[in-house]
């Protein structure tokens, strides 16, 4: 009887899914999220096993990537990376980045076999949600308890050595909380003391906003591009801790430079306002572009003159001003690929 009522469950889960997909944006956030993290937790099952050969090696994170990174097709996020020459670049290095999400590792994981030998500075909560917490400790992950800075500071500190051995690179958050505001926030100064210090340079690295397909509050998330940027190198020697407040405010400026530059093109080549949700005005209708993407045998109308229409039932889905939409005619791919007919449900909650 019991299995009879969890195959009856089963069918109408797989039933109504597609259905709860394609009519709520909050459905769709909670499920891409659900398979991103299940996707890591999966995979950190699988390779602890395999991590236990080689303990707390840092290369194990590009074994890991090259199965988490499936995830970011799944939930339609595409990761443009630019300045992989200075990613790759076989020398200890302090990489800093702006925190927007837990997205961000998922963007790692594209781009982590450029990296080579890169290890990340994670709070120490992390590592009690296992498997993954297991799976990042073997995989060579800097635990730090950021409620005791002088015990964060002595770990960054105890952490160089090693770096500079191996020539492994050092990324950090320097802003500490993830924070969806459209904006890179203050820098704590803790990865500038190490960098000096150990007489490192700085990688500033950019993602671009997420507000173009990402609301937390509303709990929308569309497919979407972020361009990620390695910005060249700056070289901390000479330097001493009465310089990282200037070295602190350089590298922060050029990262708010980049983000700001990074986001308009994506918003311009996708033509994206808000969160990829409000159509973009002047941009050519949904209807014209399905229309030329169709047979002439669909799409012509004898007795009309020739005009391209829409086939019966599109128009009652289409909006008047939609988004661009390249992929309807073979352009560049475009972020925004979900129908209408559940964007129009976000215009009006938003």
């Amino acid at each position: 009887m019991i299995s009879n009522y969890a195959e009856l469950f089963l069918i109408c889960a797989i039933i109504l899914m597609p259905i709860f997909y394609e009519t709520s944006s909050r459905f769709r956030y909670y499920f891409k999220f659900v398979v991103y993290y299940g996707v890591v937790i999966l995979n950190s099952f699988l390779l602890i096993p395999v991590f236990l050969f080689r303990p707390c090696d840092v290369r194990n994170l590009i074994l890991a990537s090259k199965f988490c990174r499936l995830a970011s097709p799944i939930v339609s996020i595409k990761w443009e990376v630019r300045g992989a020459e200075h990613m790759s670049a076989d020398r200890a290095m302090v990489m800093v980045a702006n925190h927007q999400s837990s997205l961000d590792i998922l963007g790692m994981f594209d781009f982590w076999h450029i990296m080579d030998k890169c290890t990340v500075i994670a709070k120490r909560e992390l590592f009690f949600a296992w498997p993954f917490g297991l799976a990042a400790w073997l995989s060579g992950l800097i635990f730090i308890d950021r409620r005791h800075p002088q015990r964060a500071q002595t770990a960054m500190n105890d952490s160089t050595k090693m770096l500079i051995k191996r020539r492994t690179k050092l990324w950090v958050f320097p802003e500490g909380t993830r924070r969806t505001t459209n904006e890179i926030h203050p820098f704590k100064k803790g990865a500038f003391h190490v960098a000096v210090r150990a007489q490192l340079p700085i990688l500033p690295v950019v993602y671009s906003s997420y507000h173009t397909f990402l609301d937390d509050r509303n709990k929308v998330m569309n497919p979407g591009h972020v361009i990620v940027t390695a910005l060249p190198p700056i070289e901390t020697k000479g330097l001493t801790n009465d310089d990282i407040p200037e070295l602190i405010e350089r590298t922060r400026n050029a990262m708010i430079e980049t983000f700001k530059a990074t986001t308009k093109e994506v918003e311009n080549r996708f033509n994206l306002s808000g969160h990829g949700i409000t159509p973009a005005k002047g941009t050519a209708t949904v209807i014209s572009r399905i229309a030329a993407a169709m047979p002439s045998t669909v799409r012509t109308v004898s007795g009309g003159g020739g005009a391209t229409v829409a086939p019966p039932g599109v128009t009652s889905f289409i909006e008047p001003e939609p988004r661009k939409i390249e992929s309807l005619i073979g352009g560049d791919a475009s972020p925004i690929k979900e129908p209408t007919a559940y964007r129009r449900k976000d215009v009006q909650r938003d």
